[in-house]
């Protein structure tokens, strides 16, 4: 419909000003200003973000009508002052003029095409202003005001502008779905992560997630720790393809199917061959990588398998880094099976590393120097956990990491009662 309004407008005598000029650059006939309006309505909307829309919108309406724009954005039933304002501000009507003139026109109908509301102002002179909705749909969302000094808009200004802010409007409902969306994806994360289960207290855990890039968007990537009976816990780490709402529901759904499953105390293969089983029965279950490690601190004992997920690391008593051999099975959610479990032996001083492939991987680099990457690291003293998850998270950049990071780090503290001999027996099994 704007278009069409915008084009009937052509029809009539073309004003001065930027409508008024032929568009002498196309070469192929097209009426007068066409191009430029193209190219104006296409700058429009460029990013999910409303108020980047807003700044947009208002930059190309002092472009092409000339002096100054603003915003006033509907929030709830109450519009705000002037955002977003381009050109002297001066030159705009006082904001409670503006605003008093969009609740006196009240919200176009749905199924009327959008009139632009033109006053005419006499304070100091004439300086016109204009207003016009910016609805989408059944959707209100502001009002655009345009002012200048000198003569009254035409009326394919005001049609122009009307097309601009229905462009405008369209772009910021869509971005405002987003910015939801990804509220409640971020909100369900959050609380899921906000309450991981207590390993037992033979083992010190320390955990982090991290959105990529700092954004609230968040993907699939989660981590749990769950405890088993005689001193044992469960450390998880696991990541589902995607990003947002809808990785965030299946990332709860298989988190929770993990929970149920290792209630009965299962070996780790037997555990993702349950929760591989559970998922491939839901269609819409996305695929996920899961890496699943039993630790037993009283015997210093790992058993681990992984399904489709990349290894641990494990920090030795001399600081140095090295990662630990798993067998890989396929992906959770594919119906395949064919998981195994492993064992390794860790020291009373050694510190487990579970995380997620957004901690070390880089775009256009081979996974293998990825991890050598992290299997570099060395540490000269042995920190407290939360010191080695931060020194990390730190050296490995997580924080500007291009994928979301979950990181869990673990080590066995030393039972009152155990002795040397005990130790010296794990340290030889190294």
């Amino acid at each position: 419909m704007g278009v069409a309004r915008w084009i009937q407008a052509l029809r009539r005598p073309a004003a001065a000003g930027v409508l008024g000029r032929a568009d002498e650059s196309s070469g192929d006939g097209a009426r007068p200003g066409l191009k430029a309006v193209r190219a104006a309505v296409a700058g429009i909307g460029t990013t999910l973000d409303e108020s980047t829309t807003c700044d947009e919108l208002v930059r190309t309406a002092v472009r092409l009508a000339g002096g100054a724009g603003a915003v006033l954005r509907l929030a709830g039933d109450t519009l705000t002052g002037y955002e977003s304002i381009s050109g002297d501000p001066d030159t705009l009507p006082d904001a409670r003029w503006a605003t008093a003139v969009a609740r006196e026109a009240g919200h176009p109908a749905v199924d009327r095409p959008v009139r632009p509301w033109t006053v005419q102002m006499d304070t100091d002179g004439a300086r016109p202003a204009l207003c016009v909705p910016l609805t989408s749909g059944d959707g209100h969302y502001g009002v655009l005001v345009c002012a200048r000094e000198g003569g009254p808009f035409t009326a394919a200004e005001a049609e122009l502008l009307a097309l601009l802010a229905e462009r405008a409007a369209s772009h910021i409902r869509h971005a405002r779905a987003y910015a939801h969306a990804n509220r409640t994806a971020g909100d369900l994360q959050r609380a899921l992560l906000a309450e991981p289960g207590r390993p037992h207290p033979n083992l010190e855990v320390a955990i982090r997630y991290l959105p990529a890039g700092g954004h609230t968007l968040v993907g699939g990537d989660w981590c749990e720790t769950v405890r088993l009976h005689f001193g044992r816990t469960l450390l998880v780490v696991g990541d589902v393809m995607g990003h947002g709402l809808e990785a965030a529901v299946d990332m709860n759904a298989y988190r929770s199917s993990l929970r149920y499953i290792a209630s009965a105390d299962l070996p780790p293969h037997r555990v993702l061959r349950q929760m591989d089983d559970i998922a491939s029965t839901e269609a819409e279950r996305r695929p996920a990588t899961c890496l699943i490690v039993r630790v037993d601190p009283a015997r210093g004992q790992l058993a681990l398998s992984s399904a489709g997920h990349l290894p641990p690391a494990l920090i030795t008593r001399t600081g140095r880094t090295r990662l630990l051999p798993v067998p890989v099975g396929p992906p959770l959610g594919t119906g395949f099976g064919g998981y195994e479990s492993t064992t390794h032996v860790i020291g009373p001083d050694e510190t487990l590393v579970l995380f997620t492939d957004g901690l070390v991987e880089h775009r256009d680099e081979d996974i293998d120097a990825s991890l050598d990457r992290l299997a570099g690291l060395r540490f000269a003293t042995v920190p407290a956990v939360e010191d080695v998850l931060e020194t990390i998270v730190d050296r490995l950049d997580a924080r500007n990491a291009e994928d979301d990071v979950a990181v869990v780090a673990a080590r066995p503290r030393l039972r009152a009662g155990v002795t040397v001999g005990e130790q010296s027996a794990w340290e030889a099994d190294r």
